[in-house]
């Protein structure tokens, strides 16, 4: 079952709850108005009863796009192939069929919907955003998530290009070209700026204690997360070490 949320942009909540997914997966399906082909954002996992939901509400699927490389957005990458014959796009050539990888800045249109590719390295080094340019909707993949905070999992995922990749999403925020995001897991998000810029001051909060960690006597990721994630449960703190130590990746350079 989908829940329709704008006048392009619906969404499939796949069966995969968990604590870096959240309440699950969301499989976002574009459609202009009218048209006959749509287009599936992340079909997830490769659930037959969440592909079945997913291909109920997308009728013809025209083209399919990945955010980047996660297992829990792309598993179903061979079996919605199977299923609708239609090609895919991601940034890295890994998940592209059928079709080349996807290329910052470029248009992609299927049957009248105009999708813009926003590259957002940061979360993992192929993140990408894709904005509904008719309805100013950025689905953000994991860059930016519906409640809390996104982890940036070093090796993979690079703090630096993060920041640049937030600040770019606020810039077009603030040229009106963003109103609203969707994201990869979590509800929608209809007040993006404050969304952002909570983004980046936590980033910035972040930094500061890891480097007063640093500077107190802590050497490894682990000793900063038993200093600054203290008040974290320690389920999270594996998830925890991999994101300080891209911050201390960060402030080495």
């Amino acid at each position: 079952m989908s829940d329709v949320v704008t006048e392009r942009a619906a969404v499939v909540l796949a069966a995969n709850p968990g604590i870096m997914t959240l309440d699950g997966t969301n499989t976002w399906i574009l459609r202009e108005p009218g048209a006959t082909h749509s287009v599936v954002v992340d079909p997830g996992p490769s659930d037959e009863a969440h592909l079945q939901a997913v291909l109920a509400a997308a009728g013809s699927v025209g083209l399919v796009l990945f955010t980047h490389r996660h297992f829990d957005h792309t598993e179903a990458l061979g079996r919605i192939a199977e299923l609708t014959g239609a090609p895919s796009r991601s940034t890295d050539p890994e998940f592209t069929r059928d079709a080349s990888p996807l290329v910052d800045g470029e248009t992609i249109v299927v049957d009248g919907l105009e999708i813009e590719v926003v590259a957002t390295p940061g979360h993992t080094t192929d993140s990408t955003c894709f904005r509904v340019v008719a309805d100013g909707s950025l689905l953000s993949g994991d860059t930016i998530l519906g409640c809390g905070t996104t982890v940036i999992a070093h090796p993979d995922g690079v703090l630096g290009p993060y920041l640049d990749s937030l600040a770019h999403i606020r810039e077009l925020i603030e040229e009106g070209l963003v109103t609203r995001i969707l994201p990869g897991h979590g509800p929608v998000i209809d007040q993006p700026a404050a969304v952002v810029d909570y983004y980046l001051e936590h980033r910035a909060e972040r930094l500061e204690q890891v480097r007063a960690a640093l500077d107190a006597g802590a050497t490894t990721a682990r000793n900063v997360v038993e200093v600054v994630y203290s008040d974290v449960d320690p389920i999270l703190w594996g998830a925890a070490e991999l994101s300080v130590a891209a911050q201390m990746d960060y402030l080495r350079d």
